[in-house]
């Protein structure tokens, strides 16, 4: 029996689908094998699972790819992928479906994973089959066993701030947090070959001693627990940090953190709709 885990990651994608499939993966009994788009930006080579490389994102071939391998259960985790094709994968196929979603949209699956603290479940009533499980909540947030284990530690706080605006920052958010925050304090910036402003931030930070630049980091569990304070997006980033019990400010950057955003929000979290300097000035300074 194998689970086939249908995700893509590039630097406009983002890494974030690809980070949260291998949580999942590791829960899996089955065999696990990826099937991905070779994307600019990628981190398939960051994958410790078989992948096979798919030529487009077009059911067909992930049809013929699923009789091939014999699978059973496919797993998918991918804003290109709805429900018409979902519908056209299952019929062709019979295989189960299960299907991270986070923006509430319509599917066909036979289960809806929407891992997020803010997930509701109502929402999702006309939205999939009435024979679709429903995991939704903070019952089923996928969290990295690096910070499980990073939990029982004791750490020394050696950072004022840690900046963690994901793996590709389309907008080089982080670039002007930096240059936003008062210099005196200790930063740890996290990001990822994936970020297209990379060589721009190298240039920046290494000007400026007092800031430390983290690329392709494994040891994000232990930055985090080192840092006092983080700036994030409302994401699943969002999920770690609160695991490490870490006051934050999250600020939104693309349109699916939308619902992560309002949530924290009604739970008067501070947060950004979107990157303003002097609104971020006046919400850090009260933190």
């Amino acid at each position: 029996m194998s689970t086939l885990i249908r995700s893509d990651s590039s630097s406009t994608i983002g890494l974030g689908h690809i980070m949260r499939d291998l949580v999942f993966a590791k829960q899996c009994e089955d065999k696990v094998i990826f099937a991905c788009q070779n994307l600019e930006g990628n981190i398939i080579a960051s994958i410790p699972y078989e992948v096979k490389i798919l030529k487009t994102n077009n059911e067909d071939e992930l049809i013929e790819l699923i009789k091939t391998l014999h699978i059973s259960l496919l797993v998918i985790d991918h804003y290109g992928i709805n429900a018409h094709f979902e519908r056209a994968v299952k019929e062709a196929t019979g295989v189960k479906i299960l299907s991270f979603d986070d923006t509430y949209q319509a599917h066909h699956c036979d289960i809806l994973l929407n891992h997020n603290i803010s997930a509701d479940k109502k929402r999702y009533k006309t939205l999939v089959p009435k024979s679709c499980e429903l995991r939704c909540g903070i019952l089923y947030t996928l969290i990295r066993d690096e910070f499980r284990e990073e939990k029982k530690q004791v750490r020394d706080k050696i950072y004022d701030v840690l900046v963690a605006m994901g793996g590709t920052d389309a907008t080089n958010i982080t670039l002007s947090i930096v240059k936003t925050l008062p210099p005196m304090l200790h930063v740890c910036v996290l990001t990822t070959t994936a970020n297209a402003y990379l060589e721009e931030l190298q240039n920046y930070i290494a000007t400026n001693p007092n800031i430390t630049l983290h690329v392709n980091s494994h040891e994000v569990a232990k930055l985090l627990h080192q840092s006092h304070f983080a700036i994030t997006t409302p994401s699943v980033m969002v999920h770690e940090v609160l695991y490490m019990e870490l006051p934050f400010i999250a600020i939104k950057v693309a349109d699916n953190q939308d619902d992560m955003y309002r949530y924290l929000k009604q739970q008067e979290y501070p947060v950004l709709k979107e990157w303003d300097a002097c609104a971020f000035n006046q919400l850090y300074n009260t933190q």
